[in-house]
């Protein structure tokens, strides 16, 4: 389930103004989340919902797992992004992936990022995806980690 920390209007204020300003410079974000919601921020911590398109699933009629990759990548950055309020969050050294189960087109999933640590030279987070049902998390679809090397 996930995580029930108070949302912090700041925090979301800053990730949804950090998610902004990155977007327009990446055409895989803005092709595979032009949809998707922030929906929660606190020191740390990101979630958001994305309702899934015939974009996001593969020829089996399921989440495509390069769109679960790229939304462990994407909730990542946004989780250290909300950890101190950062504007660079670092590239990519490492991640992980287990599917789990599976979502579809005319799904919503819940995406939730944490950082567990953000360090001078790295920051390792986690994420979890889990397909909505009746308004709420559900099933998890995915779950991953994340480290990013981030010395500016």
């Amino acid at each position: 389930m996930a995580t029930e920390i108070a949302n912090d209007p700041e925090t979301l204020a800053h990730v949804e103004k950090f998610w902004e300003g990155r977007k327009p410079h990446s055409p895989i974000y803005e092709f595979l989340l032009e949809d998707i919601k922030l929906i929660h921020a606190s020191k740390g911590v990101v979630r958001a919902r994305l309702p899934l398109t015939k974009n996001h699933v593969n020829a089996h009629g399921g989440i495509h797992g390069s769109v679960s990759a790229t939304l462990i990548d994407w909730v990542g950055g946004l989780a250290i992004a909300a950890w101190d309020k950062r504007t660079k969050t670092g590239v990519s050294t490492d991640i992980h992936i287990s599917y789990q189960s599976s979502a579809k087109d005319g799904d919503t999933i819940e995406i939730e990022g944490k950082a567990g640590k953000v360090g001078g030279t790295l920051a390792f987070t986690t994420a979890t995806i889990w397909k909505v049902v009746e308004g709420k998390p559900g099933p998890i679809v995915a779950t991953g980690s994340h480290t990013k090397f981030v010395k500016v």
